[in-house]
């Protein structure tokens, strides 16, 4: 199990991004971390990982508190982040250097076959596409059997329908491994289908807003009025965390709905 208990970040120059953030994620669930900007979403993914340790609280996994950067915790960033100088087998087994040959070539293989990408494992990272490198990316993080797979906006940047596309493929390789996802994303759609519980947060400094489990079978239909009304539920939610007062700031006024963006 992972556990957040009271999480805060305060950095250097002041700014005080997480304030007693609380969460616990079981293993195998998938959690969508969803807010305003500036409410800490990246900041407490680098905390998890260990990048960026917390200033206050801390971060335990399966009873060992995470200061570093841990081999049972992956990460993909919303770049693919592939070494240009490497071709692509390379990449995904280049955290596997403790292995043996036989075994790191057989997991590379398998990983690459999972993401659709065998026939590219002689190729250079240039020579991919933004969805291919991205897949690359993904089976990157996989290859060493991570327990918490941590995602930042990974399909941001990409088209609606390759960003379709990879989250069934995240879907199928979460379903053959199942480690424990947590996803950022500015994507309510992409919170919904692909996660059991959306973390809502508010800004200034970053907390939980509001924890929402999304009961729906897999695949969920996008078009049905189930999904459609755990849409309206996130939403609500969103709007409600952009229009809360901080405490101690009693006199400021409240934004206006819509006043404040939340992606």
């Amino acid at each position: 199990m992972l556990v957040l208990e009271r999480v805060g970040k305060t950095y250097p120059n002041g700014v005080h991004a997480l304030g007693g953030v609380s969460l616990e994620v079981e293993l195998g669930e998938i959690v969508a971390v969803i807010g305003g900007s500036g409410c800490g979403k990246s900041t407490l993914l680098r905390t998890i990982s260990g990048l960026d340790p917390s200033s206050e609280g801390s971060v335990v996994l399966d009873g060992e508190r995470i200061i570093a950067p841990h081999e049972k915790i992956g990460i993909i960033f919303q770049e693919p982040r592939l070494l240009p100088w490497l071709k692509v087998a390379d990449n995904v087994g280049f955290g596997l250097g403790d292995r043996p040959k036989s075994e790191r070539a057989h997991r590379v293989a398998a990983a690459l076959k999972r993401v659709g990408l065998a026939d590219k494992a002689g190729v250079w990272p240039r020579e991919l596409s933004g969805g291919q490198a991205q897949r690359v990316a993904i089976a990157r993080a996989l290859v060493p059997r991570p327990e918490v797979l941590l995602l930042d906006e990974p399909f941001s940047a990409l088209d609606a329908f390759t960003r379709a596309d990879l989250q069934d493929h995240l879907l199928d390789l979460w379903t053959d491994l199942r480690p424990t996802l947590i996803l950022v994303t500015h994507d309510v759609d992409e919170a919904i289908v692909l996660a059991d519980r959306i973390m809502v947060m508010c800004p200034r400094p970053g907390r939980v807003f509001e924890d929402i489990g999304v009961d729906l079978p897999r695949p969920r239909d996008r078009q049905s009025a189930a999904f459609d009304f755990a849409k309206r539920r996130v939403l609500a939610a969103l709007d409600r965390s952009l229009q809360r007062v901080p405490s101690g700031a009693e006199d400021e006024p409240k934004a206006e709905a819509g006043a404040a963006l939340w992606w």
